[in-house]
Order: C-alpha cells, then sequence, then structure tokens
C-alpha cells in the first residue's frame, strides 16, 4: 500500500513540475508525471531492499525529494534538448537542406 501511495507522490511531483517549469510546450501531458511514478517507484523498492522501514519517516523523505529532484532536471533538460533541436529542423527546412517527408495517406 505504501508503495501506491509513493507513486502517487511521484505523480503529483510531476505533475507540480510540469506546469510549474518552463517547457511544457515541448512534451506531452503525461510525460513527466510519468518519470515522477516511475522515479518515485524505483527508489521506494530500492531503499525497502536496503532495509529502509518502509513505516519510518527517512525513506519517504529521501523518495519523494530525490523523486522531485530527477523530475525538475528530466523536465528541465528535455525542454531544452527539444527546443534546440526544433531550431535545428526549422533552420534545415528553412534552408532547404532537409527533405519535407509526404503526409501519410
Amino acid at each position: 500500500m505504501e508503495l501506491l501511495f509513493v507513486t502517487l507522490g511521484g505523480v503529483i511531483l510531476g505533475i507540480i513540475a510540469r506546469y510549474a517549469l518552463p517547457g511544457r510546450g515541448t512534451h506531452g501531458v503525461i510525460l513527466v508525471p510519468a518519470v515522477g511514478a516511475l522515479a518515485s517507484a524505483v527508489l521506494w523498492v530500492a531503499l525497502t531492499w536496503l532495509g529502509w522501514p518502509w513505516d519510518g519517516g527517512w525513506i519517504w523523505a529521501v523518495t519523494l525529494v530525490a523523486a522531485g529532484l530527477i523530475v525538475a532536471v528530466v523536465d528541465l533538460v528535455l525542454g531544452r534538448v527539444r527546443e534546440e533541436a526544433d531550431r535545428r529542423r526549422l533552420a534545415d527546412l528553412l534552408s532547404g537542406r532537409a527533405p519535407i517527408s509526404a503526409p501519410a495517406r
């Protein structure tokens, strides 16, 4: 049950990061919350395997703080990388160096 709650906490941190950090137009609505869920679940399981008690406060604090940091870094880096890729692609299209693919039928 605690794994469910900590995963939900990771999703909430992802939602907060999605709307609080810049670059949300560069990725989908579910991506950053999914990263939060994955990070918090993996961290929680790893810490329980290391012997941290699931009913202690430290496992909650470490898991949620680390998941929040991971979500923030992924959101910021992903936004920056995708904006740069979009700029390069637009420059290639405007200069005629990149082929324009035909629309799918």
